[in-house]
């Protein structure tokens, strides 16, 4: 049964991943150039995938296979990926944004309505 409460737990739960994401890229940013530094990803297409709504299933397809902390051991980071995909995750967070603030919209409305 959809509840606006329900919907912005999983919203505010998806920001926050989101936001994990962001700090793992940026941590490989500023630590490419340090030796023995093991590049990070957060994955969560899992996660998201099992939450019934097409903005979590559109974002579950973009952003990989499992919500956990990925540590990969590679040659070197490529700072034009890592951008590239600080890019794609800050237009994710925008979507999310976006739909908290329907939610909240619709909140007000049925408020509204009610008086």
């Amino acid at each position: 049964m959809y509840t606006p409460l329900n919907s912005i737990g999983k919203v505010s739960l998806m920001m926050d991943l989101i936001a994990q994401k962001q700090r793992a890229l940026g941590s490989n940013l500023a630590n490419m150039d340090t030796p023995g530094y093991v590049r990070r990803d957060i994955n969560f297409q899992t996660y998201l995938g099992s939450m019934n709504s097409p903005l979590e299933t559109k974002l579950s397809e973009k952003l990989g296979p499992s919500a956990i902390l990925e540590e990969r051991d590679y040659d070197e980071i490529n700072p034009a990926q890592e951008l590239i995909a600080i890019q794609e995750n800050a237009i994710l967070y925008s979507m999310a944004t976006r739909r908290m603030s329907n939610i909240i919209t619709e909140m007000k409305t049925v408020i509204n309505v009610g008086k």
